[in-house]
């Protein structure tokens, strides 16, 4: 008889090997458990994961229960207040620039990884996938950042765990067939998870961390969306629990504490990542095309198809650099005084969101120096007008709802 697969020493690690590319033998075998038992898995599964593992009224399969035992344990430095709140700091982010900055660089950061980007055009054509890669990635991001949202069967913590098993459903799926045990066999999956050879080379969950933390605020920062030390270390102990749930082994998170860390640990990644590749820029053109497209036609907007692209290409060159833009197949945009000027914008509109009276003297001095209302009003939406200090009021809302800065999406 087989013997069963044992669940990891420690509740906390997901028992992958060291490094930021290694398989999540967690989740692949609950993937591999869910093919060979079926419906009573998934509902096992499902359960637990919306109700605890101590709600089911029956033992749920070994992997299943191993991973919400891993799951239900929280890691160290995570406060569950923190997970009331939410994301505070990506939430400040205006949707318009979240959208434009953040979700771009996060899949362009994804699809940099020639392995992943290869993958992901198997699967489909990537003006076809674009769409709808880019509204998953939004829709799963404001699930995970919402307060509330990533408490036990919240739509983010559901969403995590789910993305997770997606990315182990892909690494399996990538094994030939005739080493899968048979349909129906209950017991094959443990002796097959055992003999396979160890899942490497799978940087897509690490890269998708990364995105949305550190290279998604360098973009911002492009714009004039900065956040100062404190926010930085609320973000990265906010993400620490989103990597314990994404299966990323705490030794690469559990030490991030700021952007200094994230860049060594970028770094790393990095390192043993080949160069972009043809499907990495094939899917790189695709997604900035269907942002452009997307966005130029949302109800308000006040920036064209083309005006959109420059914005997004400057942004990621600004975010990765010449060299790596360069492999992505990103074009240098014309150089235009829009990118400073926005800039200006975004760093004056962040200022007086945190404006205090403490820092009158600064405010004045900020305000002194900030775009005059005539080029403020170039960028600026129909209705939108700037006061003598560079702030932005829009006459078609009542005084209550005026936002400083540039219109949101």
């Amino acid at each position: 008889m087989t013997a069963p697969l044992t669940p990891p020493a420690s509740p906390v690690t997901t028992g992958r090997a060291p490094g930021p590319t290694a398989g999540d033998p967690l989740a692949d075998a609950v993937v591999a458990e869910l093919d060979a038992l079926g419906a009573p898995a998934r509902e096992a599964l499902d359960t637990g994961l919306r109700n605890g593992l101590a709600s089911l009224s029956e033992p749920p399969p070994e992997a299943v229960a191993a991973l919400l035992r891993q799951l239900e344990t929280t890691p160290s430095g995570v406060d569950p207040l923190m997970l009331h709140r939410g994301d505070v700091v990506s939430l400040s982010v205006p949707p318009l620039w979240f959208g434009l900055c953040s979700v771009t660089t996060t899949l362009a950061h994804t699809y940099a990884s020639p392995t992943v980007a290869a993958r992901l055009v198997r699967a489909g054509s990537p003006a076809a996938m674009a769409a709808r890669r880019l509204a998953g990635t939004g829709v799963w991001a404001r699930q995970t950042m919402r307060p509330g949202g990533l408490l036990r069967g919240a739509p983010g913590h559901l969403a995590t765990v789910r993305l997770r098993l997606l990315h182990a459903r892909i690494r399996l799926t990538a094994f030939e067939r005739d080493r899968w045990p048979a349909e129906g066999d209950v017991s094959g999956w443990n002796s097959y998870a055992r003999r396979r050879p160890p899942v490497t080379g799978d940087d897509e969950p690490a890269r998708t961390w990364l995105g949305l933390t550190l290279v998604s605020f360098r973009a911002l920062a492009a714009v004039g969306i900065e956040i100062g030390p404190e926010e930085e270390h609320y973000l990265y102990r906010y993400w620490s629990y989103v990597a314990h749930l994404l299966g990323l082994d705490e030794s690469l998170h559990g030490n991030v504490l700021d952007h200094t860390d994230a860049e060594r640990l970028r770094r790393r990644l990095d390192a043993g990542t080949p160069a972009p590749d043809d499907s990495s820029r094939a899917l790189t053109t695709a997604m900035v095309d269907a942002q452009a497209r997307a966005m130029a036609g949302a109800p308000g907007a006040v920036l064209s198809e083309e005006q959109l692209r420059y914005l997004i290409h400057s942004v990621l060159r600004q975010t990765f650099g010449d060299t790596a833009a360069d492999g992505l197949g990103v074009p240098v945009p014309a150089a235009t005084h829009l990118m400073p000027l926005i800039g200006k914008l975004n760093r004056q509109s962040r200022y007086w969101q945190t404006f205090s009276p403490a820092s009158a003297g600064e405010a004045r001095r900020r305000a002194l120096q900030g775009p005059g209302p005539e080029l403020i009003a170039a960028v600026l939406p129909v209705g939108t007008t700037a006061d003598r200090h560079g702030r932005s009021r829009n006459q078609n809302r009542s005084q209550g709802a005026d936002r400083p800065g540039v219109p949101a999406a």
